[in-house]
């Protein structure tokens, strides 16, 4: 509650112009939070609209109302990165304009054995990108267990769905979990691109994009290990339905060859198939 009471006085301080009915064109807000609390700074005057996940704490935009009305439901993005450079996990949610401070998020995170190392918000185009450092409390590193991964962007998601019921028709967990089940998803053959380009003589990037589903980095890494593999990197994207994962991979310090390159391929596009599919078929 001391960062939410700290974010509010400020917003009262630095948009009280705003209050009184002066609007500007969209610019940039940034705010920034840690354990000292929140500080907030801007360039020009703009109302700031927001919620603490799902309640709000102030009124509604007259954009976010048109949305509403209207039916539009912005595209949820996670994105997870793992930059060998940083002693920290770098995780990025955006919902539209509609995610608010994410308290309960990071709360989530937190019951996961992770520390909420410093987190940004920056705010343009409309589109807040929430930004949090997380490492785990035993070790004070970033997350490198594929399984916590996995865990850390489902609880995520899980959070988007419980705070914001809309985003689950554009989520593939909303089938089983939201209130409204997405209406089409991506067809898996259609959908699954994976190809393999070297990063230099030492590494290779291995992009997989896919139907999004639950346990789906998962398998990825234990397949690729399966290979002999080593993975030194990764940036993994949840856009809506779709799952887009980029991989720093090598083989014996170097970068894969082109055959390994093609085995690794084959190896996800036969396990990335439709579940239905008979095996007699290959």
């Amino acid at each position: 509650m001391a960062i939410a009471n700290a974010f509010f006085t400020s917003l009262r301080s630095a948009f009280s112009d705003a209050d009184n009915g002066v609007n500007s064109s969209p610019s940039a807000v940034f705010h920034a939070f840690s354990s000292s609390g929140v500080t907030t700074s801007r360039q020009r005057k703009y109302t700031v609209y927001c919620t603490l996940d799902r309640v709000d704490s102030m009124s509604l935009s007259p954009a976010l109302k048109a949305e509403q009305e209207s039916g539009y439901v912005p595209l949820p993005i996670v994105h997870l990165i793992q930059d060998p450079e940083c002693d920290a996990t770098t995780v990025e949610i955006s919902f539209g304009d509609r995610l608010g401070l994410l308290i309960d998020t990071m709360q989530a995170l937190k019951d996961l054995g992770l520390d909420v190392v410093k987190g940004i918000v920056t705010t343009e185009d409309s589109v807040k990108k929430t930004k949090f450092l997380i490492t785990r409390l035993d070790t004070g590193r970033k997350v490198e267990d594929p399984d916590l991964l996995e865990r850390i962007r489902l609880t995520i998601i899980n959070n988007l769905i419980k705070y914001h019921p809309e985003s689950s028709e554009q989520l593939a967990m909303g089938e089983a979990f939201g209130i409204k089940a997405p209406e089409k998803k991506p067809d898996v053959d259609i959908a699954t691109h994976i190809h393999v380009k070297d990063d230099g003589p030492k590494r290779s990037i291995l992009h997989v994009e896919t139907a999004d589903r639950s346990g789906l980095l998962v398998e990825v890494v234990k397949i690729v290990a399966d290979i002999n593999i080593d993975v030194e990197s990764a940036e993994i994207d949840t856009e809506g339905l779709v799952a887009k994962d980029k991989f720093y991979v090598s083989y014996r310090g170097a970068a894969l060859t082109s055959s390994l390159s093609q085995v690794l391929v084959n190896c996800l596009r036969y396990f990335l198939r439709r579940p239905e599919t008979d095996e007699e078929s290959y």
